[in-house]
């Protein structure tokens, strides 16, 4: 039988590859940017949302575990797969279009859906929101960096 953490995973791990349509200009486009001289972290990005996902991931299957298959579980878990799409769309997206004002956009975005998931799963598992906080403290140094970039790079946002 299949486990509700396998298809969580699974779908989880699916759309996170998505993170991947892009192309050596792409990354030629992105490496060539100047960057705030305070962004002394960028190795570790890959790292600290490899966490944040599996937290993400975590987050849902408690909510699934705690109301499997309900209309309210259903929602959530849509919510939970509508922020992970905006999340990795940053990269992708950006790349593509060369600006990062998108970018920006986009992290201000999942930033607000994180808020609202939040809140939402907060009555059904304090843990579940718990899960969620590494996304909430995260998010907004991303956008925070993505924002800086763009002062430092006008042509291209």
């Amino acid at each position: 039988m299949i486990k509700s953490w396998m298809v969580i995973g699974g779908v989880a791990f699916l759309v996170a590859l998505g993170a991947n349509f892009i192309t050596p200009g792409d990354r030629k486009w992105f490496k060539r940017l100047e960057r705030p001289r305070w962004l002394t972290f960028e190795a570790a990005i890959p790292v600290i949302w490899t966490v944040i996902f599996v937290c993400g991931a975590w987050s849902a299957y408690i909510v699934w575990e705690k109301n499997p298959g309900t209309t309210t579980t259903w929602l959530l878990m849509g919510l939970y797969l509508l922020l992970e799409i905006v999340t990795i769309a940053y990269t992708p997206v950006m790349f593509r279009t060369r600006h990062l004002r998108v970018g920006t956009i986009l992290g201000g975005t999942g930033f607000v859906i994180g808020v609202i998931l939040a809140i939402a799963v907060f009555s059904i598992s304090a843990w579940a929101t718990l899960l969620l906080v590494p996304y909430l403290l995260w998010s907004p140094i991303g956008t925070y960096t993505t924002k800086a970039m763009e002062r430092l790079n006008p042509q291209d946002v």
